[in-house]
């Protein structure tokens, strides 16, 4: 059986909770409650993450394949010691390995899936790439774009959503948990061209 691990990038500690630096976080959440089994005589459960090894740790399934989500608790800078670690404990390989993490780059709510590259100037990314020694790891950039003045981007990264964005926050969460799960179902190149236009 295929196993899947998807990395959500962010921040533990309330202060960070909902900003945009940690919308892989956010997605990690709205995966694994959309993985939720939902049978009528049980309650679903209260917490989707369980607190292991330098993450939080959700075990679900998709289409018959084992996904394994994490949301590190390393904090960004140290991302990749989460994710070696937890590749090699459920034996995933790198291409099997999706990381979700905030972009500047692109304006907000884009979603841009692409199979490797290297950080962006994303310092999650260049711990991962640190850490596994490799860029040649399928990631989803999330869109936060780049409305701040000269010398603030700190400050807007690490800020929270604006009154604009959280309207439309929702529906592009929602469609990132779309793009994960076609990653799992039929890989990176179909659900590129499926998605990277929308």
């Amino acid at each position: 059986m295929s196993k899947f691990l998807i990395v959500g990038l962010g921040n533990i500690g309330e202060e960070y909770s909902q900003t945009r630096h940690n919308i892989g976080f956010e997605v990690a959440d709205a995966l694994a409650a959309s993985l939720v089994k939902k049978e009528d005589d049980k309650p679903a459960p209260k917490k989707l993450f369980v607190t292991d090894k330098l993450a939080f740790v959700n075990h679900s399934k998709y289409k018959g394949k084992n996904i394994v989500i994490i949301k590190p608790t390393t904090y960004m800078n140290l991302s990749g010691k989460a994710v070696n670690y937890w590749m090699q404990a459920e034996k995933i390989s790198l291409s099997h390995v999706l990381v979700v993490a905030d972009d500047l780059a692109l304006t907000f709510g884009t979603l841009r899936l692409r199979g490797k590259g290297g950080d962006g100037g994303h310092n999650g990314f260049t711990s991962i790439i640190e850490h596994t020694g490799s860029g040649d790891f399928p990631r989803l950039r999330f869109g936060i774009g780049s409305e701040f003045s000269r010398g603030h981007q700190v400050d807007y990264v690490l800020g929270k959503w604006g009154e604009t964005e959280n309207k439309t926050l929702p529906e592009r969460i929602q469609m990132a948990t779309e793009i994960i799960k076609s990653f799992v179902a039929v890989g990176t190149d179909l659900t590129m061209s499926a998605f990277n236009n929308k």
